[in-house]
C-alpha cells in the first residue's frame, strides 16, 4: 500500500519505519523538505537529525505534505494534535477525498505547563474535528492511547494489550484493523463512529500519570472481559 505519514518526529519516523518494514511504499510528509534535511541539531526528545535517520532509512522518501498525501492511499496524521487541521488542509483537501486518514494526534494543550490539559474534550474530538474539517475523507482514530514504540511493536510487552478504532466509515476501520494486526496488536476493539474519539482521547489525563507514576511511557491498557 501507498502510505503518507505526515509528521517527522518520532511517531512519524517509527511508524514509518515499520511500515516500510512491513513491506508499504512509505513517503514522510513535512511542511519544508529542504528545511527538515538541512536541520543538525537534535529533535523532540533528542531524536537524531532527520537527514540521519533519512540516511538509515533509504526506502522511505520524504516530500511536501500535499506532495506526500497526493500518491497516498492511506494517511497517517502524525501531527502535534494542535497543529493536525492546518497540516492536513496544507496536505489538500483534493488529496484527502475518498482517502482513509488514521489520526493518531491527541489534542494536547501545553500552553501551561506539565502536564497537558485537553483543548477539546468531553462533547468534541480532535478525531471528530478532522472529520468535520475534511468530509469527503474517512477517518479513524486509533493508536492515541499508547506511545511511539508499542504502537509499531505491541509484542514487546509480556503480554497482549488493546487498542480501539473509531470511525464512521466500515471499510476504513477494516483497512486500519488489517494494518494493526500487521503490527502485532491482537487485541481491537471498535468502540463505533467518530464521535468515539472523545473516550479514547480523555484517556490521555490518565495515560500521562501514570507515565509518571510507573516512570515509563511502556505501558498500555487491556480490556478483560
Amino acid at each position: 500500500m501507498k502510505i503518507a505519514v505526515l509528521g517527522t518526529g518520532v511517531v512519524g519516523r517509527t511508524l514509518g519505519a515499520r511500515l516500510a518494514e512491513l513491506g508499504h511504499a512509505v513517503t514522510i510528509g513535512t511542511r519544508s523538505p529542504e528545511a527538515t534535511l538541512a536541520r543538525t541539531e537534535p529533535g523532540a526528545m533528542g531524536t537524531e537529525p532527520f537527514a540521519d535517520w533519512a540516511a538509515a532509512n533509504p526506502g522511505i522518501t520524504l516530500a511536501s505534505y500535499a506532495g506526500a498525501a497526493s500518491g497516498a492511499e492511506l494517511i497517517v496524521n502524525a501531527t502535534n494534535g494542535s497543529a493536525s487541521l492546518d497540516v492536513l488542509a496544507q496536505a489538500g483537501r483534493e488529496n484527502l477525498d475518498g482517502k482513509v486518514i488514521l489520526d493518531i494526534a491527541n489534542p494536547l494543550d501545553f500552553s501551561h505547563g506539565m502536564p497537558p490539559t485537553l483543548f477539546v474534550k468531553d462533547t468534541d474530538s480532535l478525531g471528530e474535528q478532522i472529520q468535520r474539517e475534511f468530509a469527503g475523507a474517512r477517518v479513524v482514530k486509533s493508536l492515541n492511547t499508547l506511545n511511539a514504540d508499542l504502537m509499531a511493536r505491541p509484542g514487546t510487552l509480556p503480554g497482549s494489550s488493546t487498542v480501539f478504532v473509531s470511525g464512521n466509515d466500515a471499510d476504513a476501520k477494516h483497512t486500519v484493523t488489517g494494518l494493526l494486526k500487521d503490527f502485532g496488536h491482537e487485541d481491537v476493539i471498535d468502540l463505533g463512529d467518530i464521535s468515539t474519539a472523545r473516550g479514547t482521547e480523555m484517556l490521555l489525563p490518565v495515560w500521562l500519570r501514570l507515565w509518571g507514576a510507573l516512570g515509563t511511557p511502556a505501558f498500555n491498557f487491556k480490556i478483560i472481559r
